[in-house]
């Protein structure tokens, strides 16, 4: 069973940047989509960016283009979401999802605030 553990979140003030990490246990890391998704105060979770497997291809949703870089580390079985130019509207609870099997991690907060 994979499971997955985000680090990096926190408060951070509305321009500022950071990076989160997803590391997944377990031997089929590089063949999985590997994804963020958030869920603000009050609203129904959003996916946010995903990246394949082979080939690595990227996306992600329009409100975080050119903000917002998913990129994987297969040998150490970790995806990162850099997060630059954040705005209060981020802050969110941001989760973690492999597919297949649709496994996510617990979650982490990033606050965007002054």
């Amino acid at each position: 069973q994979v499971q997955l553990v985000e680090s990096g979140g926190g408060l951070v003030q509305p321009g500022g940047s950071l990076r989160l990490s997803c590391v997944a246990s377990g031997s089929s890391f590089r063949l999985a989509a590997m994804g963020w998704y958030r869920q603000a105060p009050g609203k129904q979770r959003e996916w946010v960016a995903t990246i394949t497997s082979i080939p690595p291809r990227t996306y992600s949703t329009d409100s975080v283009k050119g903000r917002f870089t998913i990129s994987r580390d297969n040998d150490k079985n970790t995806v990162h979401l850099q997060m630059n130019n954040l705005k209060p509207e981020d802050t969110a609870v941001y989760y973690c999802n492999a597919s297949p099997g649709d496994v996510w991690g617990k979650g982490i907060l990033v606050t965007v605030s002054s």
